[in-house]
């Protein structure tokens, strides 16, 4: 009577991948345009079930052109979001060195705490740099591999110091526009190009340089600090939020919670 109740060990896993899967797709499209469209397929295809049902067969004949289209289609319209999954299960998998996180694992190492280096002469320099209003855009790196955002600017591999990062930011110089990616007490690159973050749920009032700094922690595990050009402002991002830094010392606090993995500084 039961029979069909039999449930194997690979039926459970199957399950499991699959509803993994689903609920990955489901945050991936979270907050953006793409979940509407998705739910617009999703009401198409439960109405060429119903036309077939009631055998309407020349409605279910045109919609079923549609369905027979409908894998290229989703690649097309969803060729971003594509990218951005593929990316961010890349970068899941890849540490900061390049390597597959499970030989870091079998080796030894871990995440190091933010340093007395990073934290003085970056919090300094944000603090310079929001007082003269010098816009700024600052990734510090993680676990998470960086190598496609740092192979968009110009490698420098220099000792994190307040005075060049004040410099690189300085209008006009050639390496202002874009962000620097530090990491490992050292200053990787500048000027590198972010992927800009589709959310729709940003503020209008934040600009470019807030929506790059949310696509790149939305795509890794980096944390991003954003000075405003137009009012001073420093924002500290990661995860995809944005928060206001009230003070200095707050930053420093946000920095090393980040790296620490403690409960997030309240505002």
């Amino acid at each position: 009577m039961f029979e069909f109740f039999n449930i194997e060990l690979i039926d459970v896993i199957d399950i499991t991948m699959v509803a993994v899967l689903i609920y990955q797709t489901y945050k991936l499209m979270r907050g953006t345009a793409a979940l509407n469209i998705f739910t617009g397929i999703l009401v198409f295809y439960f109405i060429w079930l119903i036309v077939r049902a009631l055998k309407m067969e020349l409605v279910s004949a045109l919609l079923g052109q549609v369905i027979e289209v409908g894998v290229i289609a989703l690649i097309v319209l969803f060729q971003q979001e594509i990218r951005r999954f593929l990316l961010k299960l890349g970068t899941s998998y890849m540490d900061s060195r390049n390597r597959l996180r499970f030989v870091s694992m079998i080796l030894g190492t871990k995440n190091d705490k933010a340093s007395l280096i990073l934290l003085d002469e970056v919090t300094n320099a944000c603090s310079r740099m929001s007082e003269n209003r010098t816009g700024a855009l600052i990734v510090l790196a993680k676990s998470s591999s960086l190598e496609f955002v740092i192979e968009t600017g110009d490698r420098i591999d220099a000792l994190i110091n307040r005075r060049l990062i004040e410099n690189i930011f300085f209008k006009n110089t050639p390496l202002h526009d874009g962000a620097i990616v530090i990491g490992k007490d050292k200053i990787i690159a500048a000027r590198c190009t972010l992927p800009i973050s589709e959310n729709p749920h940003i503020p209008p009032s934040y600009g470019m340089r807030h929506r790059a700094a949310v696509g790149i922690s939305e795509a890794t595990d980096s944390n991003v600090i954003v000075v405003s050009e137009e009012n001073g402002e420093i924002s500290f991002v990661s995860n995809g939020v944005i928060r206001k830094m009230n003070s200095i010392n707050e930053l420093r606090l946000a920095i090393e919670s980040s790296y620490s993995n403690s409960p997030p500084v309240s505002k």
